[in-house]
């Protein structure tokens, strides 16, 4: 702390001796004492306190870089999201409207084989649709085995 000598410190133990005297020097030296633990004790705090501010300091600048490298992520995840979207999205419409185009061309189809079917509502089911193309052919097969006996 302070560059003073052993002999220094004896001239001044000597002067303080003779200023105050035998009998309150011990007291004097228990307060000095006491005052110099106190102001290491003051010192100490103000030092943990100046080097809490400083990493606080830091870790609001941690926080803040993370913060930004969060939103950064999340703008990039959001990006990457629609990107995926919008061939998804299309693939999807090209679907839908190739999906329209075979049940129109199912639908010409049916007209085609069957013109009686066209007359006639059309069946609300494969199922359906099926079982009224065999129903149609079974009377059909039973004329021919007739006409051929």
């Amino acid at each position: 702390m302070f560059d003073v000598s052993f002999t220094e410190l004896m001239l001044i133990g000597v002067i303080a001796l003779i200023v105050i005297g035998p009998e309150r020097l011990p007291k004097v030296a228990r307060t000095v004492g006491h005052l110099l633990g106190r102001a290491q004790r003051y010192v100490t705090d103000v030092k943990s306190d100046i080097q809490r501010e400083i990493d606080l300091d830091e870790m609001n600048k941690l926080k803040k870089q993370m913060d930004e490298a969060a939103h950064s992520l999340q703008a990039s995840m959001r990006e990457t999201s629609e990107n995926l979207q919008k061939p998804l999205t299309e693939a999807r419409q090209s679907l839908e409207e190739a999906s329209t185009s075979v049940e129109g061309l199912v639908e010409q189809a049916r007209r085609e084989v069957d013109p009686a079917a066209h007359s006639a509502p059309a069946p609300a089911t494969e199922a359906a649709a099926i079982q009224h193309a065999t129903a149609d052919a079974a009377p059909a097969t039973a004329e021919e085995s007739g006409t051929r006996k």
